[in-house]
């Protein structure tokens, strides 16, 4: 069969690396792809938005599945752009995808369903935020009610603080429309963890655990990040959080979306905030997590395209959902000087170390081809450095090791990513 993945990211990279793996697929068309993805797919210069000529393409090569990474085309409607030409494509439909789309939608969604979550006010106007602030208790978390690349959460420690993010947010619109509305939504503390899971509507398996780390310096300092690095699985995930989840988190949002006529099927990311009171929601998802994917899907065992498709046909309790026994770390290697502002174009050295191998990935996000054919930087976030390992600790041990085979001017990377594991 052919398959079409439509994204540019490491995401997507672990998603071409998956699907080539696959017995069922014969050729890989990725849109519009990176310079990694081309070793697995043809690349074709197509962008995520551009919707009717991803479908146009679909319908000319005869595309057996289309495969949505990214969260920007599912809340714009791509899904059902296809499904209307009657192309098999893999991801919830835009009714569906504004569970990421729309922080406003999701809190109040959890509301109403008794789904743990952090208490929240909603604003569409800044200076009733602002009069709201001076009574809130501190700290407190603004988040611009729609997509902003990972980066539109701010926790403000003081009451200027919250003052400046208001601004920021609904005024300045530095996070541009997402800031027309905002949430603002009690501190909670604990444990971050990630949960992906896929789903078909009514039918939900979970994948296994990971952890991200936003933040763009050692020791979560400075600013947010799409992520700077993962592991899984979670050791703080136990088998009691598992449980309680599956009671009150999982289940219950399936059912919950497909009450509100907005049946979910596709990818949904749980992120979850382990805190005193039990876990709780911080955010949902509705794609796979980047880097999340990049530690997920090298451990799973099961045929990726098996999966999706069972998901699309309504059919996912028929799927065994399997991980290897063991972890996986990810090192986001960088252009010093992101997420603000940083310089592309240096060719990259060291691919040919990872050749081969199935314990050590180099996943493309942010890559491009120069003139000369030579791989270079083309983004902030340029490599996710991938390892696998019996446990965490060799993973992470491993994982470092293999951001020594790459070279390129101007490479940063976090030297702490899986610390957290030390502690557990």
């Amino acid at each position: 069969m052919k398959v079409l993945i439509v994204g540019s990211g490491g995401r997507e990279h672990a998603i071409a690396m998956a699907v080539a793996k696959s017995p069922k697929v014969d050729k890989i068309y990725c849109a519009p792809g990176n310079a990694g993805i081309a070793a697995q797919a043809e690349c074709v210069p197509i962008t995520a938005m551009e919707f009717d000529k991803l479908a146009d393409f679909a319908q000319e090569k005869a595309i057996d599945l289309t495969i949505i990474g990214m969260d920007d085309p599912l809340v714009g409607g791509i899904v059902d752009v296809f499904e209307a030409r009657g192309l098999r494509v893999f991801g919830p439909r835009k009714n569906a995808a504004i569970l990421e789309g729309s922080k406003a939608f999701s809190k109040e969604l959890m509301k109403k369903y008794n789904i743990p979550t952090a208490g929240y006010e909603t604003f569409d106007d800044a200076d009733a935020a602002l009069a709201y602030l001076e009574t809130a208790k501190l700290p407190i978390v603004l988040k611009a009610d729609g997509l902003a690349l990972g980066k539109g959460v701010l926790i403000c420690n003081t009451l200027e603080e919250a003052k400046e993010g208001v601004k920021e947010i609904m005024q300045d619109k530095k996070f541009g429309t997402a800031g027309n509305r905002m949430v603002v939504e009690e501190f909670m503390t604990g444990r971050e963890v990630s949960v992906l899971s896929y789903v078909d509507g009514k039918t939900i398996k979970i994948m296994s655990s990971a952890q991200d780390h936003k933040r763009a310096q050692d020791g979560d300092q400075g600013l947010n990040t799409g992520g700077m690095g993962t592991f899984s699985p979670s050791p703080f995930y136990t088998k009691e959080v598992d449980e309680f989840c599956k009671k009150y988190i999982y289940q219950a949002t399936v059912d919950a979306m497909a009450a509100e006529g907005r049946e979910f099927k596709g990818i949904i990311f749980f992120g979850l905030m382990l805190t005193e009171d039990g876990p709780k929601v911080l955010e949902y998802n509705a794609r796979f997590g980047d880097p999340e994917a990049q530690v997920v899907l090298p451990r799973m065992k099961n045929d990726i395209v098996e999966v999706m498709e069972a998901c699309i046909d309504g059919r996912l309790d028929t799927i065994d959902l399997q991980f290897e026994d063991n972890a996986a770390v990810c090192v986001v290697l960088a252009s010093d000087g992101y997420p603000v502002s940083y310089k592309k174009g240096y060719p990259i050295t060291g691919f040919e170390k990872f050749e081969g191998r199935d314990d050590r990935f180099c996943y493309h996000a942010g890559t491009a081809f120069n003139d000369k054919g030579e791989i270079v930087t083309n983004g902030g976030r340029v490599l996710g450095i991938t390892a696998t390992g019996a446990d965490l600790k060799e993973a992470r041990a491993n994982a470092y090791a293999a951001t020594e085979w790459i070279s390129f001017e101007n490479k940063y990377m976090r030297h702490d990513i899986g610390k957290a594991i030390d502690e557990a």
